[in-house]
């Protein structure tokens, strides 16, 4: 039934369309840091550090996975070792931009523990900024460098070749090995430091 009368009051727009969580942001803002958000799709991950001002929100520094592509970034743009570096990269563009500290704000996203969403935390943290955490949520770093995968990869490949190929395709058509997801996480993880770090 629908609610009417003169005191019921239409919700905002985007609560009813369930895109911001009114009470949440109220108390991230309390805080009074900037807001180092994520925002997570099928392909993609963009993080932005947005400092509340009177006159609405500022967006102080960005990230998206589309610029670890131009840093030669061959692995898949929407998984952990992503996550991390497109939370690195952001974490250094907000330092550079005089921010020190955020809060972490993930929207109506669920968080799983050591899920992608951390992930993104944690490069945020290596990159020197202060974000208030608990660090039995964050990913470890073997499964976030892929070493772990590589290792699978290594097995299998003795093992089965055939098999090999057929669950690895998608990386060999990239031109990744995935033998080197490793290695090729810490290739652009040192290239992001020494453009973007200190």
């Amino acid at each position: 039934m629908t609610r009417v009368g003169p005191r019921y009051r239409v919700e905002f727009r985007r609560k009813r369309e369930g895109k911001t969580d009114y009470r949440r942001r109220l108390r991230l803002l309390r805080s009074k840091k900037p807001r180092f958000v994520v925002r997570i799709s099928l392909r993609h991950i963009s993080v932005q550090a947005i400092q509340f001002t009177p006159t609405g929100d500022v967006t102080k520094a960005s990230a998206h996975t589309k610029d670890l592509e131009k840093l030669g970034f061959k692995n898949g743009t929407s998984n952990l070792p992503a996550a991390y570096l497109v939370g690195l990269l952001c974490g250094y563009r907000s330092v550079k931009s005089g921010i020190g500290a955020a809060v972490f704000d993930i929207g109506e996203h669920g968080s799983t523990p050591r899920g992608k969403i951390f992930a993104v935390l944690k490069g945020a943290i290596d990159s020197g900024l202060e974000i208030p955490h608990d660090v039995k949520v964050l990913p470890s770093e073997d499964t976030i460098s892929g070493s772990s995968i590589s290792s699978y990869a290594i097995k299998l490949k003795e093992k089965d070749e055939k098999e090999y190929r057929s669950k690895f395709s998608v990386y060999l058509s990239l031109g990744l090995n995935p033998e080197n997801i490793s290695d090729h996480f810490n290739s652009i993880k040192r290239e992001i430091i020494s453009q973007f770090g200190e």
